[in-house]
């Protein structure tokens, strides 16, 4: 069952330090920490959800949802460094 996931390793893992790097972002900015927690769950487990059947509908795309994946994380944790750098 986990080698239909092994493709998207680095996505799950880059991923969730992303959702950490956020969810720091929001404690910074004084969002409330229950609200935040709350909304980070419910969102974690919708991606958890779409995930699961998700993947067992588009593994042939593995590469392109990977690139999109990837790049996503990337463009968030430059905005994510950019915001903490000004001191926004």
């Amino acid at each position: 069952m986990l080698e239909q996931y092994l493709p998207f390793v680095g996505l799950i893992v880059f991923g969730n330090i992303e959702n950490l790097v956020l969810s720091s972002q929001g404690v910074v900015a004084g969002v409330n920490p229950v609200k935040l927690g709350i909304a980070s769950l419910i969102c974690v487990s919708l991606w958890l959800i779409i995930g699961t059947f998700g993947t067992q509908l588009l593994i042939d795309y593995v590469d392109f949802i990977d690139f999109i994946g990837g790049l996503a994380i990337f463009i968030l944790g430059l905005q994510a460094m950019f915001v903490s750098i000004r001191g926004e």
